[in-house]
């Protein structure tokens, strides 16, 4: 049977493109940050990464044989592990990866129709599920390697913060939240790739900036925007999480809105929350929105422009 004439559910989008393959490519472009990850805290690090993408594999590999169909190979399930373990600090327990993969391939995903259908990030989900449930854990970023507070942390009380190690990812943190170099060679690549463009991520990171500029106290200057921007999981969120296929707007003023809106809550958390950080928060509040934002931003069709109404009224009267 024809291609075209296969039915699948909504959004309808004409593309040559495959979810494995998409999928393949993130995958690529997150080895940068998980390899500096690893090489950054040690084998712990490895050892997270490994059981989570085990436990969202498995997870699904299982509902799916429960269900007759297996949706392991499109290979999403290992992205969210992938992105999920990025998102542990290197001391929390292994059991806490694995319960995350769980809950977000049980919960978050399958249980609202599998992929296409889930409402929110199910890596986001499961990192704030972890967040919410265990958050002496999650909020737990000592290690062999680094003690303290984080560098977002320091920043927020007024401290100074070394930004070349905030960039090039020498610095405490999650497993692949700390290298901004490593996870804009990831983005470059996925632009590259077409994978993503640069609507949500760019207005994103500029709404996050004026933001700051306005509202943090700390004017124009460089290098507490630097750290900012560096620092915490905005880079990660921006280029791997706000432009999630399934839970980003589609259409594409509604992707500048979303982006936007993702800056200016992030903004609203790390400067007047208690937390210094807020981009999962910012991004699945925004994935709530959705709906919402694609509502009042989808296209008018053609020849339902507002000034029909007027021609039918006119004709009506004569």
């Amino acid at each position: 049977m024809s291609e075209r004439l296969k039915v699948s559910s909504n959004p309808h989008v004409r593309s040559r493109a495959t979810t494995s393959g998409i999928m393949a490519a993130v995958i690529l472009a997150l080895l940068p940050a998980a390899g500096f990850g690893i090489y950054n805290f040690g084998l712990r690090a490895l050892m997270h990464i490994l059981l989570t993408v085990a436990a969202t594999v498995l997870t699904e590999f299982l509902f799916g044989l429960s269900r007759g169909r297996s949706t392991v190979g499109d290979l999403s399930a290992v992205v969210t592990g992938l992105l999920l373990a990025l998102n542990l600090p290197v001391s929390a327990p292994w059991w806490v990866g694995v319960l995350g993969g769980v809950f977000a391939i049980l919960i978050v995903k399958m249980l609202f129709g599998g992929l296409g259908q889930n409402f929110m990030n199910p890596a986001l989900g499961a990192r704030c599920f972890l967040l919410i449930s265990f958050p002496a854990i999650m909020t737990d970023f000592s290690c062999d390697a680094y003690t303290g507070a984080t560098p977002l942390a320091a920043l927020k009380a007024g401290e100074s913060v070394d930004l070349k190690a905030m960039i090039l990812g020498t610095t405490g943190g999650t497993i692949g939240e700390t290298s901004a170099v490593m996870l804009l060679l990831g983005a470059c690549f996925l632009i590259l790739m077409g994978v993503i463009d640069l609507r949500i991520p760019g207005s994103y990171l500029i709404s996050f900036l004026i933001f700051e500029i306005l509202f943090s106290g700390h004017g124009l200057d460089p290098a507490y925007l630097a750290a900012q921007l560096a620092g915490g999981g905005l880079m990660l969120g921006a280029f791997f999480m706000a432009t999630d296929y399934v839970t980003r707007p589609i259409t594409q003023k509604g992707q500048y809105v979303y982006g936007a809106f993702l800056g200016i809550m992030t903004g609203i958390f790390r400067i007047f929350g208690p937390a210094a950080e807020g981009v999962s928060y910012a991004i699945l509040l925004g994935n709530l929105l959705t709906p919402l934002i694609e509502k009042y931003t989808k296209p008018v069709a053609f020849g339902k422009a507002g000034n029909r109404g007027k021609g039918d009224k006119s004709h009506g009267e004569k």
